[in-house]
């Protein structure tokens, strides 16, 4: 048993019981985005948000313990990813990165974007030539230091 099967019983349990994330998000008292990612193995769950999640997917003892362990994060395969909607998500950088890098300087100096001080949030926006889909990503600004 691993982090991996844990996640895989998820995703089946998920299938066959007709869960929605959101669902899930709300008994678990966070956001769909982080809630999600918990659930396919990048985040780490604390003992109370593991016996809910645990409760959702019928998950054994063991299982609910691997959901508390700090995982490996990346969750993609391949260095290119092959599936067509992330690798939209990899194009956008490939194209916007540069774009995005030197806006974000221009505007807050030398440093990076946090992936862990962060929030995602995913939502449909109504549109009448097809629905568009609206992601806002909030990382918190952490500047290089001199030393």
């Amino acid at each position: 048993m691993n982090r991996i099967d844990v996640t895989e019983k998820i995703i089946s349990t998920k299938v066959a019981k007709g869960i929605k994330w959101e669902q899930v998000a709300q008994q678990v008292g966070l956001s769909k985005e982080w809630t999600t990612a918990g659930c396919l193995g990048q985040m780490t769950f604390d003992a109370a948000q593991a016996a809910i999640i645990g409760d959702i997917f019928d998950l054994t003892e063991e299982e609910r313990k691997w959901l508390q362990v700090v995982p490996y994060k990346g969750s993609l395969p391949t260095p290119v990813p092959t599936d067509p909607l992330i690798y939209r998500w990899y194009e956008i950088v490939s194209v916007y990165g540069s774009t995005i890098k030197e806006l974000i300087h221009e505007e807050f100096g030398d440093g990076i974007m946090s992936a862990i001080d962060f929030s995602m949030d995913i939502q449909r926006q109504e549109d009448p030539k097809g629905d568009r889909v609206n992601v806002v990503l909030s990382g918190k600004f952490l500047p290089y230091k001199q030393y």
